[in-house]
């Protein structure tokens, strides 16, 4: 059974279940008498466990940490266990808390005292063990009986308005110290009235608890793709009315985040739903309000929210509305793009441009990273800076990645069945992609596809996005290489490997990172950089391309090291598949005079 109340802790066992989980909270003077219950229930099974000396600190405990029962001792020095408890039962949100005064006390008026300030049950010390476990087990059976009806949703079986309001209480003040933002989604069904009145309330009834799960599959997912979460806040899902619903965000930075969150809660839906074999379509809107910019409180929070939700709903049906009119103008650009990006690859509109990569000896054009291009039909160009982190934030990555490699592979085979047959055509992999379980399937599927040998491919991913998980990157890497493809670190310099983990990569290639190119030749740090890197690069028996090369000084500086391609505009632009070739050709027939 679970408890409302619980927070999930880091190392608790997520293995236990019913009433083992519970947070048992303990405030005695005595440490030994502790160390005793503790012992006598971890027998039984239990393994969380707050223990308290000093009874000042008590209170502040207990709301940070929102035990889910207190063992509370009344004879202690400064503070007692009555004005413990007295101040326990004055906080609202620990008006219900399981107290068992645990004592030696055997005064009729002490425990009558107790009762009139809350106890809900004693236990005389010295404690004996099979009467501790069975008042524990019967204590929280009651609480779990009892959250169940003050804080859950009979129909839903979601947390209702007020559970969410202590949640959202608890996030706000967490985010606030710790320089996080909280959202609150007021989500609200477009004439939900219509399906009561045409269908009975038993079908509404039905139809509510499928937008409920709805809801919790798109949440449960979005959560789990977003990495930057705390572990100390939740996502917190209720019922707020009849037919509202709410979403606790907790523990952001971007805004984007709420906005595609709120996008694929309303896309999911808008799919069709099977009552009673009645097919209906149900939109809805949602309103959102943001702390601190939309205020501080629960209450503020949800007035804001509320009056958003209600401009949603004026402007139609299936809409998303922030309080603040700053960042609904920017949300509806944001949702114009995803909705053009959705159709950008039926309708064509991407294309690839290849960037030349020149070997520094010969000058000849050896290589050409596959760049993705959104040509917009009325905008014209989109820079990948503003579409490619919303297409990993959507999941159109996978579709568009897996794209981009079949088209590359396809123009690379072109390449090589003319006489350009040597041209090694670089793919950036995204983290989506990278952590896809059929990534190798995909890759090989691309390279029979086009009939393209494996060594003339080279697979490209970030420093960071290989060190995000050492283990599972290498054996995805090796993977790679066992079919034969060219695997290369993009943009080092700017993560975090260890130079220990970087020799167990089986990598081809390292492009040092444009940033530490552009302050070359007349900045004397940045330049030794450079040499470092590609001295290590050297000693792991790595290829290197210096990228963002754009000046004949730096070009020069680059030749007195031990550097093998460069990449940049100093030699070419990204171009079209077609200029690429005419230009290919013309820099390895003769080597140019001047810059193309």
């Amino acid at each position: 059974m679970n408890f409302p109340n619980t927070v999930t802790e880091p190392g608790s066992d997520s293995s236990k279940t019913g009433f083992q989980n519970a947070l048992i909270m303990m405030v005695d003077d005595e440490p030994i008498m502790m160390e005793i219950v503790q012992a006598h229930l971890e027998g039984a099974g239990y393994s969380r466990f707050i223990s308290v000396e000093d009874s000042r600190e008590a209170f502040d405990v207990l709301t940070h940490r929102r035990p889910d029962i207190l063992f509370l001792d009344l004879v202690m020095p400064q503070v007692d266990g009555f004005e413990v408890l007295r101040r326990i039962r004055e906080h609202d949100e620990f008006a219900y808390l399981p107290v068992i005064v645990l004592t030696s006390s055997t005064d009729a008026e002490s425990k009558l005292r107790a009762l009139e300030l809350g106890a809900t049950d004693f236990l005389a010390k010295p404690v004996d063990a099979s009467e501790l476990i069975l008042r524990l087990r019967n204590t929280l059976t009651v609480k779990a009986y009892v959250d169940q009806l003050a804080n859950s949703d009979a129909l839903t079986g979601l947390p209702n308005r007020k559970t969410l309001f202590e949640k959202m209480v608890w996030a706000i003040k967490y985010d606030q110290m710790n320089g996080y933002k909280t959202a609150l989604l007021t989500i609200g069904l477009d004439r939900f009235g219509n399906v009561n009145e045409s269908l009975g309330i038993r079908c509404g009834d039905q139809l509510l608890q499928q937008v409920s799960q709805r809801i919790k599959s798109v949440v449960n997912l979005r959560t789990k793709q977003f990495v930057g979460r705390s572990g100390e806040t939740e996502v917190e899902i209720a019922r707020l009315s009849g037919d509202e619903f709410g979403v606790l965000l907790p523990s952001f930075h971007q805004h984007d985040h709420v906005a595609s969150m709120a996008s694929h809660i309303l896309e999911e839906l808008a799919n069709v739903y099977i009552v009673d074999s009645h097919e209906l379509y149900m939109s809805a809107c949602v309103g959102i309000s943001v702390a601190p910019e939309d205020g501080v409180t629960g209450d503020e929070m949800i007035q804001k929210a509320d009056a958003a939700l209600r401009q949603a709903k004026q402007q139609g049906g299936a809409e998303i509305c922030f309080y603040s009119k700053n960042i609904n103008s920017n949300l509806q650009e944001r949702l114009e793009l995803e909705t053009d990006l959705h159709n950008a690859l039926n309708n064509n509109e991407f294309q690839l441009y290849y960037q030349p990569k020149v070997d520094l000896l010969s000058k000849r054009v050896v290589g050409a990273e596959a760049l993705l291009r959104w040509i917009h039909p009325q905008k014209g160009f989109i820079s990948p800076e503003q579409f490619i982190p919303l297409a990993e934030e959507t999941g159109l990555i996978l579709k568009i990645g897996d794209w981009v490699l079949n088209d590359a592979c396809h123009q690379a085979a072109l390449w090589h069945r003319s006489d350009m047959s040597d041209i090694k055509v670089s793919v950036n992999v995204s983290g989506q992609q990278f952590k896809e379980s059929g990534y190798i399937e995909h890759v090989n599927r691309a390279l029979k596809r086009s009939d393209l040998p494996p060594s003339l491919l080279m697979l490209e991913m970030t420093e960071s996005l290989a060190m995000d998980n050492v283990e599972t990157s290498i054996e995805l890497l090796n993977g790679l290489k066992q079919q034969g493809v060219g695997l290369s670190i993009d943009d080092f310099g700017t993560g975090y490997s260890s130079l220990s983990y970087l020799k167990r990569f089986p990598l081809d290639e390292l492009k040092v990172d444009r940033s530490f190119i552009t302050g070359i030749p007349e900045n004397e740090e940045e330049a030794q950089i450079v040499q470092a890197i590609i001295a290590m690069a050297k000693a792991l028996r790595l290829s290197v391309v210096i990228e963002g090369v754009e000046t004949e000084a730096q070009l020069n500086l680059l030749q007195l090291t031990q550097s093998d391609l460069i990449q940049g505009y100093y030699f070419s632009k990204p171009l079209k598949a077609d200029q690429f070739e005419a230009y290919a050709r013309t820099m390895n027939d003769e080597v140019p005079e001047s810059v193309y």
